[in-house]
């Protein structure tokens, strides 16, 4: 896949963060979990449980002169499930360490809905950034994989992964992938290592969701369309 045919093809990008989150986030880019247990200076025996361990529940973080911040549970991962679909001799503690070192984003909507749906999400306030693609993956080619599946999920039927997971752009099966998948289940996840500093350089908008309901508008670009919206 080249880069043109993945703005073209997936011109959005969305990113579902906890509520309130946006002020912190345009401030001071978007953290993965790695990112943020840096700049809050979480340090063992803490870290490692909440690195390299799965988080049942959301954990707040505070530190003097930063914002709050939220790391967000892992409520769709199961470790006996995760044990059962690992490949190349990866342990569970690997897995949770690299998908806790990167920035995450879904490229269909759908995908966003079904997350805020989910049993684990439902009834609780999200806030949902719509993300220009071409302006994020021109900042950051050299830090971008793809993904095929829901890398964060195990649930229903668990697929395989691995070291093979996650590949570059141009190492991305798309067009052998379209002859049996629809758009929404080709590329599934583009996620950036560590973090996007400069987020709030390609947020179209930002709204307050909550089930299947758009509440309300917190942001939007000068450069938006009426379609930037989950």
């Amino acid at each position: 896949m080249t880069e043109d045919e993945l703005i073209a093809t997936y011109p959005r990008l969305y990113h579902m963060a906890h509520d309130g989150a946006w002020d912190a986030i345009r401030s001071n880019g978007l953290m993965s979990t790695a990112a943020l247990l840096d700049a809050y200076k979480v340090i063992d025996p803490r870290r490692e449980s909440l690195f390299s361990k799965r988080r049942p529940e959301s954990v707040p973080l505070a530190a003097p002169g930063l914002p709050g911040a939220v790391l967000r549970d892992q409520k769709p991962m199961h470790d006996s499930a995760l044990a059962g679909c690992l490949d190349d001799g990866l342990t569970r503690q690997q897995w949770y360490e690299l998908l806790n070192s990167r920035s995450f984003f879904w490229l269909s909507k759908q995908r966003v809905w079904r997350l805020l749906k989910a049993k684990a999400y439902r009834g609780v306030k999200q806030t949902v950034l719509t993300i220009d693609t071409a302006g994020l993956v021109n900042a950051h080619k050299a830090d971008i994989w793809l993904s095929p599946i829901n890398s964060g999920s195990t649930l229903f039927k668990p697929q395989r992964r691995g070291l093979q997971t996650f590949k570059r752009v141009v190492d991305f099966p798309y067009a052998e992938r379209r002859k049996s998948r629809t758009k929404e289940n080709n590329v599934v996840e583009l996620v950036v290592d560590h973090m996007v500093p400069d987020i709030a350089d390609h947020v179209l908008a930002v709204h307050s969701v909550r089930n299947d309901q758009i509440l309300g508008e917190i942001w939007r670009s000068p450069t938006a369309t009426e379609a930037d919206k989950p």
